[in-house]
């Protein structure tokens, strides 16, 4: 007859489980983090490589829109005498433009650097599956995202702003008010444009992707006081009042304040705390709307 007894449980300290990191598993969260930080910076080092190889499409989108538009209205109209290029407004128009090209440069590439290949990694490529495989939380592949578009607006600010300060046939009254100041409107400007592109490529769905510069990317530049300062809107009160939902007027006039001290603009407490609420406003919902999408 078999022997039925069952063998009682092993209740010794060798066979109790033990944290991972030391008895009392107080390394657990610094490990942890350092997991998290290294992932990111494996994901940081795998787009840039990516981003090495695909150098020259980067420039032309990056260049195209504010290059083509600062021509035209900047040199083209001032030399045959026309509208905004009457010579007396050619200078103070370039002058007001310049800030806003370069703020729609940070915005742009931070949607083209994200938003665009996000739609392709959720509903053609499905990479966004090795991305979240990697040995951290999924928000830290949405955190990575939001930084590397950063990366690439800075890029993208820095190729710009020369060339909109060259080609203008007027004279661009350009001087730098602080450099703390361009250094803060610059850093929250190119972590505005990442969360920007996160927020619109998790909730915007792969097949609207187009549409989305219809509807969102074209009113963001139209009314994001890019081609005048947000204080000549007073002659509308509603319109004035209207585009402050708009983060882009808080980028344009931030760098208006820093790069020119002859257009009247905004409060600085005014801009900087506005772009402070715009980023964690923003990455809070690409976030949760980038983990809704991925494990959800």
């Amino acid at each position: 007859m078999s022997d039925s007894t069952t063998a009682a449980p092993d209740t010794s300290a060798a066979a109790t489980p033990r944290p991972a990191h030391g008895g009392d598993g107080s390394r657990a969260h610094p490990s942890m983090v350092r997991s998290t930080l290294q992932a990111i910076g494996g994901l940081m080092l795998r787009d840039m490589r990516v981003l090495r190889r695909e150098f020259v499409p980067f420039l032309v989108r990056t260049v195209a829109q504010p290059l083509l538009f600062v021509f035209v209205f900047a040199y083209v109209f001032p030399a045959i005498g026309q509208g905004i290029g009457g010579s007396a407004g050619a200078g103070d128009f370039a002058t007001i433009l310049v800030p806003g090209l370069v703020a729609v440069a940070i915005i742009f590439q931070g949607i083209m650097a994200v938003a665009l290949p996000l739609s392709n990694e959720f509903g053609g490529t499905k990479e966004i599956e090795d991305r979240i495989m990697a040995p951290a939380p999924v928000q830290a592949v949405g955190i990575e995202k939001i930084l590397f578009g950063g990366a690439q607006s800075i890029v993208a600010g820095l190729v710009v702003l020369p060339m909109v300060v060259l080609i203008p046939s007027g004279q661009v009254d350009l001087a730098v008010t602080s450099w703390w100041l361009l250094l803060a409107v610059a850093l929250l400007s190119a972590l505005l444009s990442g969360a920007l592109g996160l927020t619109l490529g998790t909730y915007v769905s792969p097949r609207q992707i187009g549409l989305m510069f219809s509807v969102v990317v074209l009113p963001l530049t139209f009314l994001g006081a890019v081609y005048y300062p947000w204080a000549a809107l007073d002659a509308l009160p509603w319109l004035q009042h209207g585009v402050l939902l708009n983060p882009l007027v808080y980028v344009s006039e931030g760098l208006r304040a820093a790069l020119t001290p002859s257009i009247e603009t905004m409060s600085a407490p005014a801009f900087l705390g506005a772009l402070v609420v715009a980023n964690l406003g923003l990455i809070w919902v690409g976030l949760h709307g980038f983990v809704r999408r991925t494990v959800g």
